[in-house]
């Protein structure tokens, strides 16, 4: 099954307390990112490319516990390639032809 590129772009916040907190990000069940959030008072733009057979794709981010935090995903979408975002987190990657 041939795969496509799609470069899928999310407004990552975190508010937090102590310890900086780690999250993950992931793909269906497939961790596809592990992170530490070091800042205070700013936003990220995460940047996941993923290659993958044209479907469905649950997209997930979670604290790594013990935290004392607060993860606000928001403003998901496909930057580049055939894809669109779907309630906020679920990408479907289709075919153009």
């Amino acid at each position: 099954m041939e795969k496509k590129f799609v470069r899928v772009l999310a407004d990552v916040n975190c508010d937090w307390e102590g310890l900086s907190p780690n999250y993950r990000v992931y793909v269906n069940d497939e961790l596809f990112a592990e992170r530490t959030w070091i800042w205070t008072d700013q936003y990220l733009e995460e940047d996941l490319q993923i290659e993958a057979p044209v479907g469905d794709y649950l997209l997930r981010w979670e604290l790594v516990p013990p935290c004392l935090a607060q993860l606000d995903i928001s403003n998901v979408r496909v930057e580049l390639g055939s894809g669109t975002i779907k309630n906020g987190n679920l990408l479907r990657i289709y075919d153009e032809s």
